[in-house]
């Protein structure tokens, strides 16, 4: 498990840089923590660079750096500070990502250029720009991306969120095969429901829309849901912590299910 109470250097992640895009909240933010407590060294790397830094600032070993995914210069910008300052990492978890409602006769194009910048996009160039930071110094590593159960399925009230996540599975494929005759190993988790500031959004969207009281669509969900309840971050930061450690050395452009039994592969 990631949660001692106090970090170890001798977790699955000891000696290890891990970078996590999307750190200063939610899932990536938990993630962190939890390669932190593994033994690793965590680069926080956010749009919020305040939260990034207040992240950072609780765990024992870890920096902080601004990176918006969106933006070419920022990733350069990123990838030049790792190298400077002689962090090139041995793992990346790309977490950056963002949710909109809007069904098929609702959504507008603006939505569509938002969800697909950051998360399909954000997500490839980042993954790529650390991948050719880690084959230029010569430093094997792991890259996981955060799918989503989404991306497995249509989604009636968010199918671009469905297809940027449906996206994210097919680009890691992809970077998988490309990328593991230069060590890298890159897979994917797509989580189901989490309790995390990004549900409380959706929970709320849908209580706007239908006239719901806030709490009714969650409820309704985790009742449909195998286990009967949301997964925590921590849930999830543990199977992302297996995947870029050394335990998964076998496990190549796999997408990993977390969540308590909604699709069956």
């Amino acid at each position: 498990m990631c949660w001692p109470t106090e970090a170890t250097l001798s977790g699955d992640l000891a000696g290890k840089r891990v970078l996590v895009a999307g750190g200063a909240s939610g899932i990536g933010a938990v993630i962190a923590r939890c390669a932190a407590l593994n033994g690793a060294f965590v680069i926080v790397a956010d749009r919020d660079l305040g939260g990034a830094q207040a992240v950072a600032g609780e765990l024992p070993h870890a920096s902080a750096l601004e990176l918006d995914v969106t933006d070419p210069t920022s990733i350069e910008s990123l990838v030049d500070c790792l190298e400077t300052d002689g962090l090139v990492p041995d793992a990346l978890v790309q977490s950056a990502g963002i949710w909109e409602m809007g069904g098929v006769l609702e959504a507008d194009r603006a939505s569509f250029a938002r969800l697909f910048a950051v998360n399909v996009e954000g997500c490839f160039f980042t993954l790529q720009a650390t991948a050719r930071l880690m084959i230029r110094h010569g430093r094997p590593g792991a890259i996981v991306t955060l799918a989503s159960q989404a991306g497995r399925r249509g989604e009636a009230a968010s199918p671009f969120y469905a297809a940027t996540k449906a996206s994210v599975i097919s680009l890691t494929q992809s970077a998988a095969l490309d990328l593991i005759g230069r060590g890298i190993r890159v897979n994917a988790v797509a989580p189901g429901n989490i309790d995390t500031p990004m549900w409380t959004q959706v929970d709320a969207s849908f209580a706007a829309r239908d006239g719901q009281s806030l709490g009714d669509k969650t409820r309704s969900v985790a009742a449909m849901i195998p286990i009967a309840r949301f997964a925590t971050p921590e849930e999830v930061a543990e199977v992302v912590v297996f995947l870029i450690s050394d335990r998964a050395s076998y496990v190549v452009g796999q997408t990993w299910n977390v969540d308590g039994g909604n699709f069956l592969s």
